[in-house]
């Protein structure tokens, strides 16, 4: 497949961009190069095969990673405080084995395999949304949520339809140039996550870019509106972004089913988006978000520390 046109816009220099695989020959580097080449073995499995492997995968982190089982049921209890304690012990079990999952199917992404192995499972609608605003020049802030099958969706929506991707980058160098890499071989333009000057420019140019809004980086971008049950620091500046960009916001969510198979919403651009309460459109993305959950629970992130940051005078909650 060929990289899609890239989205001429300038974005903050990523010096991860500029690296090649000759750059991490050195010793220090090759048990990561070791590990890769466990990962690439993995993904010649069969499709139902890696799928087995990777619920084990998840099972054994739920009984060695104890303080991310806590976090889960946390956040599950406190969104969810009229769930009896059997449910959400169930919840953190399917969690664990969807994140198991979600593990393999990012592993076979980093491959391209998902085009020739997993493409045909998926069922997506709404891409007619992101051609509309693309004939018209408009860009597209790609709304979502963080689930254990994002990175499978949007590699599946990068085929379908000219998107961009949000980049933090990851403390192991050789595995950030890998999923660097990969991820800018389907995208129009990669944006790191800090550089908000960056994304109002390639919104303003007609990029449609993904755009995570749910986790909790606190600091004074963020308001604190409810998530189900509980009070959230939420990042704000989803309004701001597409006031500058002058951008349509798309909410698109990703499900993986019980059948094996998957299914993406491509949702019609938000009317009335942004309004004149930030907090008022803050707290409507969330209720979007809240829907899509529901839909599927065990795939969303409730490994996240999302209620980390809380109102002043209020107690930690981990």
């Amino acid at each position: 497949m060929n990289p899609p046109a890239a989205v001429p816009c300038r974005v903050k220099p990523q010096p991860v961009a500029q690296r090649g695989w000759s750059d991490f020959l050195a010793p220090r580097y090759w048990p990561g190069w070791a590990g890769i080449g466990l990962l690439w073995l993995l993904h010649r499995l069969p499709w139902p095969a890696q799928r087995r492997i990777g619920v084990g995968v998840g099972r054994l982190f739920r009984r060695l990673a104890r303080g991310r089982v806590h976090v889960a049921r946390t956040n599950i209890r406190l969104c969810f405080p009229d769930w009896p304690a059997e449910r959400v012990e169930a919840l953190v079990r399917d969690h664990f084995d969807a994140l198991g999952i979600g593990l393999m199917e990012l592993n076979i992404c980093l491959w391209g395999a998902d085009r020739r192995v997993t493409a045909p499972l998926w069922e997506v609608t709404g891409v007619e949304h992101l051609e509309r605003a693309r004939r018209e020049g408009r860009g597209v802030l790609l709304l979502t949520g963080h689930f254990t099958t994002m990175e499978m969706a949007s590699a599946t929506l990068a085929g379908r339809a000219r998107i961009g991707g949000m980049y933090r980058p990851l403390k192991n160098p050789l595995f950030d140039w890998l999923l660097y890499s990969r991820r800018a071989a389907r995208t129009t333009v990669m944006i790191e996550r800090e550089d908000l000057r960056g994304m109002i420019r390639c919104l303003r140019a007609g990029a449609a870019v993904w755009y995570g809004f749910d986790q909790n980086y606190g600091g004074s971008k963020s308001v604190f509106v409810d998530f189900f049950a509980m009070s959230a620091c939420t990042i704000a500046t989803t309004s701001r972004l597409a006031r500058m960009g002058d951008a349509l916001v798309i909410p698109y969510f990703p499900c993986r089913l019980p059948d094996g198979r998957y299914r993406l919403r491509v949702q019609p651009p938000l009317e009335g988006f942004p309004g004149d309460d930030e907090h008022a459109d803050t707290r409507r993305l969330n209720q979007i978000l809240e829907r899509a959950v529901l839909e599927c629970p065990e795939q969303y992130l409730w490994i996240h520390r999302r209620f980390k940051t809380r109102p002043p005078g209020e107690p930690g909650v981990y």
